[in-house]
């Protein structure tokens, strides 16, 4: 190994601790937030009278969400490569897993090592996808925040907060990606001219990675296949807020499917905050944030976020490991996926 190389991966490696530690001040910060004025003989009353049925239901509904992401997957990629739905969806379940036990959402670079691993599809085709996938998932959780508000008549200020910062991300993501799927020469007249003052290497691997995009934005300028991307979209976060409902119901709440609708769409969209794995804290703070604004006590509101946080969590993180060892590989994926040449803007609004 050139010190070169060595300088640059020890240079990596800093930069990952360092934002590894921001994620887990980001969650204790939010984790203090949520737990500050809480009474711990009310709280754990409250988890002691759940319905455990409706949580093994719940649980189990959750798997249905996932196959459903595996097919939007599915979607977007048939103008690459088709690829089986139930391998698709081995890899969808250990990218969940990756993003709730690593840091640095390295779930989001595992599933994509592991779709060139075992289908042989382009780093940079797969990458386009699932950066794609996470701007149509920022567009449905905005959608479900507007029709849960509407529908429930909740204000927080917290939730408007969400909104304001996340909704210019996902609209400008989605309509680059659009007027790229509709004009790719235009990237690729960009990208030439950029190309011009690099050296001759460079050049032909920048137009590699921007006809890898081109290709990856395909699926996006077929209607059947646009079409059943934005469907399964909505059907398979429609499917979680289902589950949303399910432990809303386990806790005795008798609040409406748009309360559902409002969580989920919350606390994906606050996923943009850096925070530890699993979004720990973040995602307890706003998930009882939301319910107490729909009049829900503290405690029964924070028994809830962590209750359904598990069981979102959980499942999939299991079955993940299981896919992941069947594959024959363990955590040490994690670190070749890493070294894969996957773009750093894979991001995930959420679990």
């Amino acid at each position: 190994m050139s010190n070169v190389t060595a300088q640059k991966r020890a240079a990596t490696s800093s930069r990952q601790r360092i934002a590894i530690g921001l994620g887990l001040l980001v969650s204790v910060v939010f984790l203090y937030l949520a737990f500050r004025e809480l009474q711990p003989e009310a709280f754990l009353d409250r988890l002691s009278e759940v319905n455990l049925l409706w949580l093994l239901i719940g649980a189990a509904t959750y798997s249905l969400a996932v196959a459903v992401i595996a097919l939007r997957w599915q979607f977007l990629l048939r103008a690459v490569k088709l690829v089986p739905l139930w391998p698709l969806s081995q890899i969808v379940a250990i990218g969940y897993m990756g993003n709730n036990v690593y840091p640095l959402r390295a779930g989001e670079a595992l599933r994509v090592y592991l779709l060139k691993r075992n289908h042989d599809v382009p780093i940079a085709q797969a990458a386009t996808t699932a950066v794609v996938e996470r701007a149509f998932d920022g567009l449905v959780m905005l959608s479900f925040i507007i029709i849960g508000l509407l529908a429930s008549g909740i204000a927080s200020p917290e939730i408007e907060t969400v909104v304001s910062f996340a909704a210019p991300i996902f609209l400008l993501a989605m309509l680059v990606f659009f007027i790229l799927a509709a004009q790719p020469n235009l990237l690729r007249r960009v990208v030439g001219l950029v190309a011009r003052i690099l050296p001759e290497s460079l050049a032909n691997l920048v137009h590699s990675l921007t006809d890898g995009v081109i290709a990856g934005l395909e699926g996006l300028r077929s209607p059947l296949y646009l079409a059943g991307t934005v469907i399964c979209s909505f059907i398979t976060w429609g499917i979680e807020a289902v589950v949303y409902w399910m432990v809303m119901a386990a806790f005795g709440l008798e609040l409406g499917y748009p309360v559902a609708l409002l969580v989920v769409g919350t606390v994906n969209l606050a996923g943009l905050i850096p925070a530890s794995p699993g979004q720990v804290g973040v995602y307890e703070f706003f998930a009882s944030t939301v319910l107490m604004a729909a009049g829900v006590p503290q405690e029964t509101a924070l028994a809830y976020a962590i209750v359904v946080h598990v069981v979102i969590w959980l499942p999939v993180t299991v079955v993940g490991f299981l896919f992941l060892a069947r594959m024959g590989l363990g955590i040490n994926a994690v670190q070749q996926a890493r070294t894969t040449e996957v773009p750093q803007s894979v991001v995930d609004p959420g679990d």
